[in-house]
């Protein structure tokens, strides 16, 4: 088994004939990039010590130490100034690949070890009775094999031409006709730099190492991380794709230290709920649902779980965006999000955190406006007889969001589906006035009003006509006693198919609204354009 602690889980090392696969000797792409990132400031810190000789040339020697100007070592630090400055400006704003501005900047590292081997012959050479100095190409080759994120063959090799760059400008000095030392003088003065370009390699190989072990550190099961999506309280999201079958998919880690465990047992027991919790979850069969494909345990014992990736909008998003949306609208999504919290709950499951951001609302094939309901991480087990309580509960914290949560989860009490179906009160009033049921500066003043205030009827806080049954239903959901409320996601589901609206809203209406606000998705999508719309359950 082959594992590391830094992102992924351990993993099966390949059998024989395909390990060449597995450990490719390219560079993974996110470390190719931090480094040509680095690359960039080189170029900016050689420009700048170019600058630096140059200054010294012009300015400083000639009026302290009566030293003449040297108008060929003025043109070498001017070229290689320009040289560095496009360097720079190539590397930050070039639309190309990080591997190929990896590979220019080997170029640029030649460059440099040529300007050196110039100054240090073109008007001086080195003679037999002269003490043996450095060469700047030494500092230069070292350097640079810190910095290139790339092979240690090609380190190697451009190593050597840029040792090679001084034994060069000293042949060119004897066709010029100066004295030089002999040939084998000329290697011994300049063995520093091929003993340093010997040396190069071993900073990329350890570099290339490094690559490797991320490499497989992102392969987590069949699946290859590929981007970060985000970063929570609760972990990381990330882009991720299966290996065999190019599916895109959502990767969700979840390290047990920020959910408040204390101790190795205690993460333990918490992984053994995830996991048991994973599993309940993929078992929910309601179209609505977001869909786990695979979980597992890292190496460090982080918990991960892979999800279909969507490209669309959260309620939260939408409403922020685009502002409330009318009352058939909302109709048409909420059922969606009960049909999938029916479905939780007819199977003894509670989501505790139904928000406007753990609901989606995506394009799904040919159907636009259709609803995911993300996020069963807090999900609660609705079984007194069983030990299988609730991950968080077991954290003795308060779960949820303010904005949306039930006053018997507030309190502290017993929380069944009732507390989802106040929630759905909640995300409904959102939807239809754009505004929170209770708004307040802390989060214990919202706690307070959940407990203790009246709500406004929604139809009172919003220009948008709204049916006088949508309206007592929101406020029947928003009831302080669970008894009052509808007692699931089933009734409230069933309620909401009896209420009229003027307008009505189906998928052909839908889809005229995305193709005049959200265009981008309406036609064949790929990974690259729906990039940015992607989005699953939040990290927090």
């Amino acid at each position: 088994m082959a594992c590391d602690k830094m992102i992924g889980p351990c993993i099966e090392t390949p059998p024989p004939g395909r390990r060449e696969q597995t450990s490719s000797t390219r560079l993974p792409e996110t470390l190719v990039t931090e480094h040509v990132d680095r690359l960039a400031l080189w170029a900016a810190v050689g420009g700048c010590l170019w600058t630096y000789g140059l200054v010294m040339d012009l300015f400083v020697r000639p009026y302290t130490i009566a030293a003449r100007v040297m108008t060929s070592n003025v043109v070498i630090e001017m070229l290689a100034i320009v040289a560095s400055a496009s360097m720079f400006a190539y590397v930050r704003y070039a639309p190309y690949a990080a591997s190929r501005k990896a590979d220019v900047g080997l170029g640029y590292f030649v460059l440099n070890a040529i300007a050196v081997a110039f100054l240090n012959t073109w008007t001086h050479t080195v003679t037999l009775d002269a003490p043996v100095q450095l060469s700047w190409n030494a500092v230069v080759i070292l350097v640079s094999a810190m910095i290139m994120p790339a092979t240690p063959r090609k380190i190697l090799v451009t190593s050597v031409i840029a040792a090679s760059m001084d034994p060069l400008a000293m042949w060119l000095a004897h066709l010029r006709g100066l004295p030089v030392p002999s040939v084998v003088n000329t290697l011994v003065f300049f063995m520093p730099n091929y003993a340093c370009a010997a040396v190069a390699a071993v900073p990329s190989r350890a570099l290339h190492r490094l690559g490797r072990r991320l490499r497989q550190a992102q392969e987590m099961g069949s699946y290859h991380l590929v981007e970060l999506l985000g970063r929570g309280g609760m972990g990381e999201v990330w882009r991720a794709q299966h290996r065999l079958l190019a599916r895109t998919a959502a990767i969700k880690l979840v390290r047990p230290e920020l959910l408040g465990a204390s101790s190795d047992t205690e993460a333990r027991a918490m992984l053994r709920r995830f996991e048991r919790e994973a599993q309940a979850t993929a078992a929910l069969s309601s179209p609505h649902t977001i869909r786990v494909f695979d979980f597992g345990v890292t190496a460090d014992n982080t918990f991960y779980y892979v999800m279909e990736l969507l490209a669309g909008r959260d309620l939260e998003s939408l409403v922020r965006e685009f502002g409330p949306v009318p009352a058939e609208r909302a109709l048409f999504l909420l059922e969606q999000v009960c049909h999938s919290l029916a479905d939780a709950h007819a199977r003894g499951l509670v989501h505790r955190d139904v928000t406007p951001s753990n609901i989606y609302v995506c394009r799904m094939g040919l159907d636009y406006d259709f609803v995911k309901v993300l996020d069963f991480g807090l999900v609660t087990f609705n079984d007194r007889g069983s030990d299988a309580e609730t991950v968080v509960a077991a954290t003795h914290m308060t779960t949820g969001t303010p904005a949306f949560m039930a006053p018997e989860i507030v309190l502290g009490g017993d929380v069944d589906q009732r507390a989802d179906v106040y929630a759905l009160g909640c995300v409904e009033y959102y939807l239809l006035t754009g505004q929170h049921v209770f708004e307040a500066d802390a989060p214990m003043q919202m706690f307070l009003q959940h407990v203790q205030a009246a709500p406004i009827p929604p139809s009172r806080r919003t220009e948008l006509p709204i049916p006088a049954a949508l309206d007592e239903l929101i406020l029947a959901c928003l009831e302080k006693d669970p008894n009052r409320r509808p007692q699931d996601a089933a009734e409230v589901f069933a309620r909401l198919r009896q209420i009229r609206t003027r307008d009505t809203w189906d998928n052909g209406t839908a889809r005229t609204w995305w193709e005049h606000h959200l265009l981008e998705l309406t036609g064949p999508l790929t990974v690259a354009e729906a990039g940015p719309l992607d989005a699953v359950a939040a990290a927090r």
